[in-house]
């Protein structure tokens, strides 16, 4: 009895050797927590607050404050470190036509005018990028700083010398026909304008011609990212929709499992087949009793597993994009919860008989098969999200192509037909 009792003690305190090193974690992962607190805490309140932009002379964008602590929590991101790099670029621009002279006053007053606007342009962009990071600020900032970097880069084409004005037509005459339609008059324009730089000085109207359609381009490259934003945010909202869906359909699930019965009667007389697991049949238990709570969520966790797949095969197709939105991700993402919803609503139609051949399921192995495959099947929906997503892709650079001509009598739509 004593060597059982001693026996028994050994069990009982290698037991507890569990507990214990669960209480060690536990108490570390405490004293983690805290410790992030304390040192979150610990910065000094100029940290919090926005550090403004002052120009080149003072000090440059891409310098940050000296406290390591403060650099740790205004880091950027690629688009801002771009960004400033595109600033400096400008800057240094800037100071150099500050040291051109007009011939006249009036000239030189307008001069004076527009350098200080710029200097209030750069301003803007740079506090844009150094600006202390909120949660969803980061689409508002992009668009702030890019804005005010292509409007910067306008007023620069407006006060540079000739010679400097002759090697920029070229860069101006691509960003017209990468952005405006062949039949546009500015672009028709342009394109003779930088033809007849290319063996003499500007006349008179060149350069205000080439600012217009430098501007009318930046406007229209603006359009074009606005159009692949608004699709970006479109699938995300839908993508919370269809993921608030599923939840919804799981907790229903949970809370009620005998209204959304998900098990198999098979006519042989076997066990009950559920998604979690097979039951045998009990007297005086009428089907819905053997639902099981976690059965909807095995479906759509199934379901899930079917629509990673297709993500998975999907990125073959998948490409870079220059675009500062990820619409390729959110079309991705918008698969998953779509692929649980579709798995819920593929078993309940072989639930109830709406498929011939499929109303009576032997086990939960072969639920669960199903689940995967109609989580699959959410392809067939999602791939005209996937096919509007790589066209509007695509349209960005790309110079939008003329109206077709409508003969005289008929209507556009009869003409396209």
């Amino acid at each position: 009895m004593l060597e059982v009792g001693m026996a028994n003690g050994k069990e009982f305190k290698g037991s507890e050797h569990p507990a214990k090193a669960r209480g060690s974690l536990s108490v570390f992962i405490l004293v983690w927590i805290a410790s992030l607190l304390l040192a979150r805490n610990a910065v000094p309140d100029s940290s919090k607050q926005d550090h403004p932009y002052q120009p080149t002379r003072r000090k440059n964008v891409v310098q940050l404050p000296k406290s390591p602590k403060i650099q740790f929590r205004t880091h950027r991101t690629a688009w801002r470190e771009r960004a400033a790099a595109r600033i400096l670029y400008l800057e240094q621009q800037a100071d150099r036509e500050r040291c051109r002279t007009a011939k006249s006053p009036a000239e030189q007053c307008q001069r004076k005018e527009t350098l200080e606007g710029i200097s209030r342009q750069l301003e803007e962009a740079g506090n844009a990028i150094t600006a202390r990071r909120r949660l969803f600020s980061g689409a508002a900032a992009l668009e702030r700083t890019w804005a005010n970097v292509r409007a910067t880069d306008v007023m620069l084409l407006a006060l540079c010398a000739d010679e400097d004005l002759r090697s920029r037509s070229a860069d101006v005459l691509s960003h017209v026909q990468q952005h405006l339609r062949p039949g546009n008059p500015l672009r028709v324009r342009t394109e003779a304008v930088e033809k007849r730089l290319e063996i003499k000085n500007p006349g008179p109207g060149d350069r205000e011609l080439l600012v217009l359609a430098l501007s009318a381009s930046y406007d229209a490259l603006d359009a074009e990212f606005s159009r692949v934003r608004s699709l970006s945010i479109i699938l995300r909202i839908a993508t919370f929709f269809v993921l608030l869906g599923a939840g919804g359909l799981a907790a229903w699930g949970w809370s009620c499992p005998h209204s959304l019965n998900m098990c198999f009667i098979p006519k042989s007389g076997g066990p009950i087949a559920c998604p979690s697991g097979e039951i045998f049949p009990k007297p005086h238990h009428v089907p819905s009793r053997y639902a099981q709570r976690d059965d909807v969520l095995v479906i759509e966790a199934a379901g899930l597993a079917g629509a990673a797949l297709t993500v998975i095969a999907s990125l073959r197709r998948i490409q870079g994009t220059s675009t500062p939105y990820m619409l390729p991700l959110s079309a991705a993402l918008l698969k998953f919860p779509t692929g649980a919803l579709t798995a819920f609503i593929g078993v309940l139609l072989i639930k109830g008989a709406f498929i011939p051949g499929l109303s009576a399921l032997d086990s939960s192995s072969q639920i669960m098969a199903w689940a995967v495959i109609f989580g699959a099947a959410q392809h067939l929906v999602t791939r005209f999200v996937d096919a509007r997503a790589r066209e509007t892709l695509s349209d960005v650079g790309r110079a939008p192509a003329d109206p077709e001509p409508v003969a005289p009598g008929t209507t556009p739509g009869s003409a396209r037909k």
